[in-house]
Order: structure tokens, then C-alpha cells, then sequence
């Protein structure tokens, strides 16, 4: 039996991993063919064994720039997940707070990024606040519009049985409230997640950082300026990289929480 149980977990896993490997390998394949065939020039599209090679010498700084964008995506990503749950049990609290308050929260899904960023600069200067901040501000929406639902949405008959037992305001939110949006905050949770990296980019590439302390950011816009598009490439790899592998921790993260949950429930 566990030898069975193990044979079907590991072709469980090859079934999900086989797939999109065999598919990235046949793009790898392809990419270097097409590089090799049409005699591509390496600052244009460089072939993946150049970018490999490109990676494996500059490791050491892509390594150290891919820990400072790491600090400024999850220092970005928790402020949101507090401000964000902070600011939808005040949503959650009082109809007139919402609808005052909610086009608000929307103008920062709405307005550029790269619009807002040269401001924050301005107001912070340039390194690892503004690169925070500006993280910060791309993946909140996600929390405040996630939780505010899952916070709202509560079945009627339990809110009208928690004021029937004069529950107070803050017993209802703690009990009812908070854990009817734990799904709900989750799913956000897992978008703002993907989102912090992209704001810590954008706020590296605006804000830079000194000459020896930058993120992947800075580093894909220096590699831009001078045409060294093969460490382009790899830098462009290694935040894609970062920003899987700090969504999948976050997912893991969520799936473990509405396992207890749930199984406690």
C-alpha cells in the first residue's frame, strides 16, 4: 500500500510537472534554432545558452539584486496586507465610509504607476523607501476590494442572530466579519502578491539605488541603456522567478490557512 500510494504521488506530480517542462524545453529548443538559423545578432535576441552563460557569470550581482527586490516586494506587500485590511473594516463599518471612500481606493488601481512614481521620488528621494512605497501602492487595491466583499457579504439571518444576542460592533466584526473574508483576503493576498514585484521593479527602475546596493529593477534598465541584452534577459528571468516564487509562497500560505479553517469548521 505505500508503495502504491507512492508510485500514484509520483505520477500525480509528473502528470502536473511533465507538461510545462516538455513545453518549455521545446521553446528553449526553438529559440536557439530560430537564433542559429536566421543568424540572429546577439544584442538584438541573444540564444538561451547565451543567456545561460550571461547568468551563470554575473550570478553573484544578479543573486544580490534579486535579495534587495525581495526586501522591497514583501516590505511592500505586508504594508498592503495590513493598511488594506485596516482600511476595509473601516469600509465595513459604515456604508457612508464606503461610498465616500471607495473611488478613492479605485484611483489607485486606476492611475499609472509610472505616473505616480517620479512624484514619490520627488517626495522621498530616490532608493529603497520609494521603491516600497511604490510597491506598496500597486498591490493594495486588490487587499481593500477582496476583504472589503468578504466582509460585507455576510449572511443576514447570522448578523441579525449576532444583534439579537447584542453582540457589540467589535464582537461581530471579530467573529462573523473577519472570518466570512478570510477566503476572500486570501484571493486578494495572492494578486497583490504578484503585483508588489512588479511595484518594487518599476520602483527600482525609477528610483535606483547606490552603486553597489540595486534590485532587479535598476538592473534591467542599466543592462537596457547598454545594450547588454543578454543579462537583460537574465535579470528579466530572475524577477520572473521572483515573482513565482513569491506568489506560490503566498498560495501555499493561503491554502494552508483555509485548510485549518475549514477542517476546524
Amino acid at each position: 500500500m505505500k508503495t502504491a500510494s507512492s508510485e500514484s504521488t509520483s505520477a500525480r506530480l509528473l502528470r502536473t510537472v511533465g507538461p510545462p517542462l516538455l513545453l518549455l524545453i521545446v521553446f528553449l529548443g526553438f529559440w536557439q534554432f530560430c537564433v542559429w538559423w536566421f543568424d540572429l545578432k546577439p544584442f538584438l535576441v541573444p540564444g538561451p545558452l547565451r543567456v545561460a552563460s550571461a547568468a551563470v557569470a554575473s550570478f553573484g550581482k544578479l543573486a544580490a539584486a534579486t535579495r534587495v527586490s525581495a526586501a522591497a516586494a514583501l516590505s511592500g506587500f505586508a504594508a498592503s496586507l495590513v493598511t488594506g485590511v485596516v482600511i476595509a473594516f473601516f469600509f465595513s463599518q459604515s456604508r457612508l465610509i464606503r461610498v465616500s471612500c471607495y473611488p478613492y481606493a479605485i484611483f489607485l488601481q486606476t492611475v499609472p504607476i509610472v505616473a505616480i512614481a517620479p512624484l514619490i521620488i520627488n517626495w522621498f528621494g530616490f532608493g529603497f523607501r520609494s521603491t516600497v512605497i511604490i510597491s506598496f501602492i500597486i498591490s493594495l487595491f486588490p487587499i481593500i476590494t477582496s476583504t472589503t466583499t468578504g466582509m460585507t457579504s455576510v449572511d443576514p439571518e447570522l448578523l441579525d442572530l449576532f444583534r439579537l444576542n447584542q453582540a457589540s460592533r467589535w464582537q461581530i466584526w471579530l467573529k462573523l466579519r473577519l472570518p466570512n473574508a478570510v477566503p476572500h483576503l486570501i484571493t486578494g493576498a495572492r494578486t497583490s502578491s504578484g503585483l508588489s514585484v512588479v511595484g518594487a521593479l518599476v520602483g527600482e527602475y525609477f528610483a535606483g539605488f547606490g552603486v553597489n546596493d540595486y534590485g532587479l529593477g535598476f538592473l534591467i534598465g542599466r543592462n537596457t541603456s547598454q545594450m547588454r541584452t543578454d543579462e537583460l534577459f537574465a535579470a528579466v528571468i530572475a524577477s520572473t522567478l521572483l515573482g513565482i516564487t513569491i506568489f506560490g509562497t503566498v498560495s501555499m500560505a493561503g491554502a494552508f490557512v483555509l485548510n485549518r479553517w475549514y477542517n476546524s469548521r
